[in-house]
């Protein structure tokens, strides 16, 4: 199989813990453009805080947004967005402020949150996610149950601490499934990488699903194949071995890429 595209989330995947991306991870994305595989970025993050890394890589390739509530064809081109009623913002925000949890939200303005709210007519804004932040696990419990007495709406996260809330039956999978029809391929010539369960969708979705070795075992357990961790440079032996399956000579990999 020869691979034409790879899905990449950015936090815990691409990013290491200081959310910087690693010389070696930038020249094997950069080895992987060159070699005829498109790189984009999938990830949680509105489209305000991907712009300084595609900068930073120097990408002119599609992007998937805010949980693959946008698509975009490339940067600062918009092809499709699908935003979330305003109504139900207001309904989910009001739920924060009776638990007194963390809570945010992306417009196409930009990133809210609970200390930085700005009160604008709720119809005037293009709402894209609505997200609850908290180390107490039985609040986030409490609310996830809440939440899936609503219906129209698809509930993930990108750590155990959080929950991401999107129109329902949109994803990362939903957003890589749009570029593959707009760049005329298919998934299953497709690679995600992640580490969290709003990567499971592309995981699995994916022709290759690779997750990261700081990846949940449940996460792990949808993967094809892990790589090493995102401290590790887990995406440049993710994508080492996605160009030896096209053919090119890289190398050896890391004994920590392995099957599943």
């Amino acid at each position: 199989m020869r691979y034409k595209l790879v899905a990449l989330d950015m936090d815990g995947t691409l990013l290491d813990d200081q959310k910087r991306i690693s010389p070696e991870n930038a020249n094997w994305i950069a080895r992987a453009g060159q070699n005829g595989v498109t790189v984009m970025l999938t990830t949680g993050r509105g489209i305000q805080n991907i712009r300084p890394y595609v900068e930073e890589l120097q990408l002119r390739s599609p992007l998937v947004a805010v949980n693959g509530g946008e698509v975009w064809k490339a940067p600062g081109e918009v092809h499709k967005r699908i935003p979330l009623h305003h109504e139900l913002i207001r309904k989910m925000r009001e739920k924060a402020l009776d638990t007194g949890v963390w809570y945010w939200a992306y417009t196409t303005e930009g990133l809210m949150n609970r200390d930085s709210w700005i009160d604008k007519p709720w119809e005037k804004q293009i709402w894209l996610k609505f997200g609850y932040s908290s180390k107490d696990e039985r609040l986030l419990k409490e609310i996830a149950k809440w939440l899936g007495t609503i219906p129209d709406i698809e509930v993930t996260n990108s750590h155990w601490s959080n929950l991401e809330i999107g129109p329902i039956g949109i994803t990362k999978a939903s957003g890589v499934e749009e570029v593959c029809r707009m760049l005329g391929i298919g998934l299953h010539e497709c690679v995600a990488i992640g580490d969290g369960d709003n990567d499971i969708s592309m995981l699995r979705a994916c022709g290759l699903g690779i997750a990261m070795a700081n990846a949940p075992d449940d996460v792990k357990q949808h993967a094809d194949k892990t790589t090493a961790s995102n401290t590790e440079d887990g995406v440049a032996e993710a994508l080492k071995y996605v160009l030896s399956c096209n053919g090119l000579a890289v190398g050896s990999l890391l004994d920590s890429f392995s099957d599943r």
